[in-house]
């Protein structure tokens, strides 16, 4: 769920960064008393993500500026469609118009892209999530945006799971003793997942008995498939690495568990969508 305190910070760092000693230009030319009256616009079609950032960052300047959503989150939405409705002070309107225009843009972009991958492995029962490769200080935005998209989360953070990489491995020098005491040593509600790149790293993480999910890391499909049967219900398992459009559709059907694809954030372009007003 997105938190407000999350957002808060977020709006407030960049409407600070944005106009740090008010709105010049809107200050000089546009009278206090006029009224803005706009629409959020789609020009493409796509996914709603970020309503609630939107309505936030529009109203953060002056609470008198009202934002009502005519779309909601995770719903889709085709070309020309009306997304919002605001009214409110135009000097306010106007120096909120960029960073709520960003912010919206961003998300919807990262919901439109995920449901693209959703849609590629429908019937599978593969889980499409998201991975740590997030713009530094919009992770809580863009998490919730794959979640509008249809997708799921990774762990948030790295306080959140223990998941043994490639370079965490190789400073072990027996791996099925060093899982074996990491589960001995956590509560048993946290989750072990563990990355192997190759198929004869498998049997030193299944003989720990450790791990809760199984990353197979850059896999072509021959290996994936052999790598589902060997791992035989013991774990989830999860393939990950250069994930794309095309290439989704048949990891799923290897039977794998999860699908981690960073380019739903790293690699989300904004959705265009802009803000008409008019000024009364």
């Amino acid at each position: 769920m997105l938190e407000r305190r999350h957002v808060q910070r977020i709006v407030d760092m960049a409407l600070e960064e944005d106009a740090p000693f008010g709105d010049l230009t809107s200050q000089t030319l546009v009278p206090e008393s006029a009224v803005a009256h706009a629409e959020l616009i789609a020009r493409e079609p796509g996914v709603l993500a970020g309503a609630e950032v939107f309505a936030i960052a529009m109203t953060t300047l002056d609470a008198s500026v009202v934002v009502t959503a005519l779309v909601a989150d995770g719903e889709r939405f085709e070309r020309g469609a009306i997304l919002a409705r605001i009214v409110g002070p135009a000097q306010w309107v106007l120096q909120a118009e960029r960073i709520a225009l960003n912010l919206v843009q961003r998300m919807t972009g990262i919901a439109t892209l995920t449901a693209t991958y959703v849609d590629a492995v429908a019937g599978t029962g593969a889980r499409v999530v998201d991975t740590r490769k997030t713009t530094p200080g919009l992770r809580a935005l863009e998490r919730h945006a794959v979640r509008c998209g249809g997708g799921h989360n990774h762990r948030y953070s790295l306080s959140d799971a223990v998941m043994a990489k490639d370079n965490h491995l190789a400073m072990l020098t027996d791996i099925t003793a060093a899982l074996r005491q990491a589960r001995s040593d956590l509560p048993h509600t946290t989750h072990i997942e563990v990355e192997v790149d190759r198929l004869d790293q498998l049997d030193a993480v299944l003989e720990s008995g450790a791990a809760d999910t199984i990353m197979l890391d850059n896999f072509g499909l021959d290996d994936l498939r052999a790598g589902v049967t060997k791992i035989d219900g013991r774990a989830l398992v999860e393939a990950s690495g250069g994930v794309t459009l095309d290439t989704i559709g048949g990891i799923a059907r290897t039977g794998v568990d999860i699908i981690s694809v960073g380019a739903l954030t790293h690699s989300a372009r904004a959705l265009d969508l802009g803000l008409d007003i008019t000024v009364s």
